[in-house]
């Protein structure tokens, strides 16, 4: 593996702010413990207290390997016992294949078979299945991107039940039993090029937030968590997007921000009303932002390449263009991966290649020079993640670079498996999961508890 590096040049001022997600009422060591929801307990792609392997293969440190029951590239979610995956598993004879229609579309599959959309548990311990509910079953609408997945929003939980969002399909709340509590239908979705689905739900307290961008009517709704029950909806004046939404506490009030085309906006929790916006990104918005320190970082990379720093305190209405907005970058911005807040740095990604940038938060000056990680010679569509001072970043092609979260970001390994990877790791205790195409794996030391 060599070391490039790429210019970066960046007068900015970066300033972190505090984030606290709270996905239930449980104790709070319990939540930052496990990988409850999309970008884990805390929603920066870092798990406080987890200390996974640095070195495996398909011969080593596999705890288990397993067949999916089907096709997604949503994360998996641990929490105590169980793994929980869902997927979209195509059943029945082929049919006669229909083509996606909408303007534009390009490099997309078409659908030849109905399919059953699922939630499944497995044990942490081995892999075997617990259960399987399939939640629905149908003929899709969309075939979706040739690289993309009829599965791709992340399951969340509150260490009693699970929340599976399928988009078109609806909204799922099972028990850890697998017995379904309730669900939500909210028509079909018709998505930018038909490229498919991907925003996923998040919990705060007893609320559960959806967000539904397509070229249609797009709305943001919050619901009971318990009942399903509709709090509040508001209508967006958006397009497609495919980040997930992120709730912010600041200065004693929540907030949800929400990256898109035409805005990055935050809403309060409680109401649904916008609190602020801000201008500033393209089209075909998939990263998701992170927070900390009092400030947002948006960022995307589709008809130009663009980041935004936001303050929250005294945001207020449209801040594009103010001193609300710290910093701006207009290069080396990730598309599909969402950034990584690591305590005093943001790491990042450039489009879906293998260059690392590395800013400092309290100044947003970079920590050297962007890194080019020959490791790394596919695609990355997962998310960078980071646990024990370690960063993990896997490529479409099987390869997992490790990195020293330290000033030269030392490369420790790079591991191969023998799948294709979309999906962002998870990682818990002494185990990091990886999800492939075909293959769920368990990867942990040979030796630790």
């Amino acid at each position: 593996m060599r070391w490039i590096p790429l210019s970066l040049s960046a007068g900015c001022w970066l300033v972190v702010s505090t984030l606290a997600i709270d996905v239930g009422d449980g104790a709070r060591v319990e939540t930052l413990r496990y990988w409850p929801q999309w970008r884990g307990p805390l929603a920066t792609g870092v798990a406080p207290m987890a200390h996974p392997p640095m070195l495996w293969s398909e011969t080593n440190n596999v705890l288990w390997k397993i067949p999916l029951p089907g096709k997604g590239h949503s994360t998996p979610i641990v929490y105590g016992d169980f793994v929980f995956v869902t997927a979209a598993s195509a059943v029945g004879d082929a049919q006669k294949p229909v083509y996606d229609k909408a303007p534009g579309t390009h490099d997309n599959v078409p659908v030849t078979h109905r399919h059953q959309f699922l939630v499944a548990a497995l044990s942490r311990r081995d892999g075997k299945l617990v259960w399987k509910k399939v939640v629905r079953e149908e003929f899709p609408h969309e075939g979706g991107h040739e690289t993309a997945s009829l599965a791709s929003n992340s399951p969340v939980t509150d260490g009693e039940s699970v929340y599976a969002f399928f988009g078109s399909r609806g909204l799922y709340c099972l028990d850890f039993r697998g017995e379904q509590k309730w669900h939500k239908d909210f028509g079909q979705m018709q998505t930018l090029h038909a490229h498919g689905e991907g925003s996923s739900p998040v919990l705060y307290g007893d609320k559960l937030i959806v967000c539904w961008d397509h070229e249609g009517e797009s709305f943001l709704a919050s619901f009971d968590k318990r009942t399903g029950r509709e709090i509040w909806k508001i209508v967006r004046d958006e397009k497609t997007s495919w980040s997930t939404p992120l709730v912010v506490e600041h200065e004693g009030k929540q907030q949800i921000v929400i990256s898109a085309t035409k805005r990055v906006r935050g809403y309060d929790l409680a109401t649904g009303m916008m609190l602020w916006e801000c201008a500033g990104l393209s089209r075909n918005v998939v990263s998701s932002p992170v927070a900390g320190h009092g400030m947002v970082f948006a960022g995307n990379s589709y008809d130009w390449q663009a980041m935004l720093a936001i303050r929250l305190a005294g945001a207020k209405g449209d801040i594009t263009d103010t001193d609300r907005v710290a910093w701006k970058l207009n290069r080396l911005t990730p598309y599909v991966s969402s950034p990584l807040l690591y305590e005093d740095t943001l790491y990042f990604l450039r489009h879906n290649q293998n260059v690392l940038s590395r800013l400092e938060p309290v100044t947003g000056k970079p920590r050297g020079e962007p890194l080019r990680l020959d490791g790394l010679r596919d695609f990355i569509f997962a998310s960078p993640v980071a646990a024990d001072g370690r960063l993990y970043i896997t490529a479409r092609d099987g390869a997992t670079v490790v990195l020293r979260h330290n000033g030269d970001n030392t490369l420790l390994a790079v591991n191969h498996l023998n799948d294709i990877f979309s999906a962002s790791p998870a990682l818990v205790d002494h185990e990091l999961y990886l999800r492939g195409e075909r293959f769920l794996y368990c990867i942990k030391e040979k030796g630790t508890p």
